[in-house]
């Protein structure tokens, strides 16, 4: 039996707009370059040893139709001016030997960079008590690409993909964004 692990991820984001909502998600999916694959969504483990890759660099490992494993954030909305977001988030220890987190999160009325942040936190805390760490409130800070201290030997860097979108009169608007596994 083979064992599936990624070795290379990358982030992407896109967004659409369409009278139909399923056409909208597949605007938003042309938008992020992964509309022409077969796309599943996995949990949240970013791979020990995997290389975070630029968008562009990890288009080139795949092919149309092929099945793809990601992470993905996924908001929509049909109400005129009204703001939405989706957020993927990754916290990547600076020991490549162990595994990070990937946390999505969808939102509405915040900006990019608020919603990232957001992100952000969330998968820095989630794999602090994935660890077995209890983290106070407020412990989890940070500006956006930047390093958390988790324990006197343990930190991460972590970092976000995120796209916003305004929502239009008469169509549905959809935004999306993934960290997508390269197996």
């Amino acid at each position: 039996m083979s064992i599936m692990i990624p070795t290379k991820v990358f982030l992407t984001k896109g967004k659409g707009q369409h009278k139909e909502k399923l056409a909208s998600f597949e605007e938003a999916l042309r938008d992020a370059g992964i509309a022409p694959f077969n796309l599943v969504k996995v949990s949240s483990i970013f791979p020990p040893h995997a290389k975070l890759i630029s968008r562009e660099e990890g288009l080139k490992y795949l092919n149309p139709g092929q099945i793809v494993f990601l992470v993905m954030s996924e908001n929509a909305t049909d109400e005129p001016h009204r703001l939405i977001s989706a957020s993927v988030a990754l916290a990547i220890p600076h020991d490549p030997k162990h595994y990070g987190y990937l946390a999505e999160h969808q939102g509405f009325g915040p900006g990019e960079k608020e919603a990232g942040k957001h992100a952000e936190d969330l998968a820095v805390g989630m794999l602090a008590t994935k660890l077995g760490w209890e983290l106070p409130a407020g412990k989890i800070s940070g500006n956006g690409g930047q390093n958390y201290e988790l324990s006197e030997t343990f930190s991460v860097t972590a970092q976000n993909m995120t796209q916003t979108a305004e929502g239009a009169a008469g169509v549905w608007t959809t935004a999306v964004a993934a960290a997508v596994l390269i197996v």
